[in-house]
């Protein structure tokens, strides 16, 4: 499996709508009544939509500071993540959309229409501005993080052929490049790769997928979806706060995953320094790389495994979510705890191989989603994890994990990893700037 950091390890409460003065907030209230219920594949598994929060009751965080939200924010209970590739080779038309969706996505992260009255008011012969299907709803916590592929910089694995289109070659950081092949994969390139990717995190799944539709409706003749995935039910913590959630393999996921108030740990692993990149590429101090990786979940054979398996691959308690001879979940694995000369934690499982004891002490932040997106036409379920995961350079974190886990990890017996990205994720906007505007900038 992925690294799943079970060892490895992140306003204006006035906004209106434009016309009434009237905040959309407080049309429905909190609970986001109307919430198309099984949007993000959760509908069936009985997910519902968080509560809100006591700290920030207005819902809104907010879009600018020095890093992109989404990524250390405490992690909301819904996904929607789209991959586009762009299809211009216009470096005008490109920035003006950035330009565009900077503005749109810092007015919904307010829980705004993307423009003034853009749902209603453009007139009765005129398409909307906005969709609409988010009026009503609350902001709930909205995050929308944007990240830009290899394929922005030149030839990728989803276009080898491709061309400096932009003249950003020279400004490409070194560790953005596409991910190696691994062990037990079966990527799809269909669902994979891309040259911009926008993460929309959200505690409703209607806020989450009418950010990404209309960004995307903005983006036509600029750039176009080429896989998206949507998520429900959180599958680590990023906070101290938020309590450890289960996977769909009914384990917990996540315990000793980086939390944002680590600001030392933050630091060491996610947050790209300046002495990481040369002059040209100094754009991305402050970012961090984004690892996508779809894997489905062989569900129906690890049901039947039995419990003493399941927690021998896992390394854990599935009850308490304890390290095997241990008692707690938050104990400190034992690797040298024995039984009749075996150790406690096998050799092969989860949490010994992700452990960063066993990987030169490297971390990542988590912060993947559950899916499930039907049958596979088998009578199987299409479900599994979404395993998103932030850190300073893929290729020296997540890449030398996952080599290890893919080749040695118990669990990939029961995982089929099918999609596959790497995205340079900027830093956050100060009061102004747009989405890109220092990577584009000359």
């Amino acid at each position: 499996m992925e690294p799943t950091g079970a060892e490895s390890g992140a306003t204006d409460s006035g906004a209106t709508d434009g016309k009434s003065g009237v905040s959309r907030r407080t049309v429905l209230g909190a609970a986001g009544i109307g919430v198309v219920a099984g949007l993000a594949g959760g509908g069936a598994l009985g997910a519902t939509v968080s509560s809100p929060r006591e700290e920030d009751a207005d819902q809104v965080v907010p879009f600018r500071g020095d890093h992109q939200a989404g990524i250390v924010t405490a992690a909301q209970d819904r996904l929607h993540f789209a991959s586009f590739d762009v299809i211009t080779d216009s470096r005008d038309d490109l920035i003006d959309m950035l330009k565009r969706w900077t503005a749109a996505a810092e007015r919904m992260t307010r829980g705004e229409e993307t423009q003034e009255g853009g749902a209603l008011d453009m007139g009765d012969y005129h398409p909307p501005a906005d969709t609409g299907e988010a009026l009503g709803l609350s902001a709930a916590h909205l995050t929308l993080t944007i990240g830009f592929g290899p394929g922005l910089f030149g030839p990728s694995a989803a276009n080898p052929d491709a061309k400096d289109r932009f003249g950003l070659a020279h400004r490409k950081p070194a560790a953005l490049a596409d991910l190696p092949a691994f062990a037990q994969e079966k990527i799809e390139p269909s669902r994979s790769f891309g040259d911009i990717c926008i993460q929309a995190c959200a505690d409703d799944p209607q806020v989450a997928v009418h950010a990404i539709r209309n960004l995307a409706r903005m983006g036509v003749g600029v750039v176009s979806v080429r896989w998206s995935q949507l998520g429900f039910g959180r599958t680590a913590s990023t906070t101290q706060a938020q309590q450890t959630p289960r996977n769909m393999f009914g384990f917990k996921d996540g315990t000793a995953n980086i939390r944002a108030e680590d600001t030392d740990v933050v630091d060491k692993w996610v947050w790209v320094g300046a002495e990481d990149n040369p002059p040209a590429a100094q754009w991305m101090t402050g970012g961090t790389y984004l690892v996508a990786r779809r894997i489905r979940m062989d569900i129906e054979p690890w049901d039947r495994a039995n419990l003493l398996e399941q927690e021998n691959i896992i390394g854990r308690t599935k009850g308490e979510g304890a390290p095997l001879g241990k008692s707690a979940e938050f104990d400190e694995p034992d690797f040298k705890i024995t039984s009749y000369g075996a150790p406690i934690i096998p050799a092969t499982s989860h949490v010994r191989l992700a452990h960063p004891d066993q990987n030169g002490g490297a971390q990542i932040l988590r912060r993947g989603y559950n899916f499930t997106d039907g049958s596979d036409g088998f009578g199987h379920l299409d479900a599994g994890l979404f395993f998103i995961a932030f850190n300073r350079d893929t290729f020296k974190q997540f890449v030398p994990i996952q080599h290890v886990l893919s080749r040695k990890d118990a669990m990939t017996e029961y995982l089929i990893p099918n999609a596959s990205a790497n995205f340079a994720v900027p830093p956050g906007l100060k009061p102004g700037e747009w989405w890109g505007q220092r990577l584009f900038e000359k």
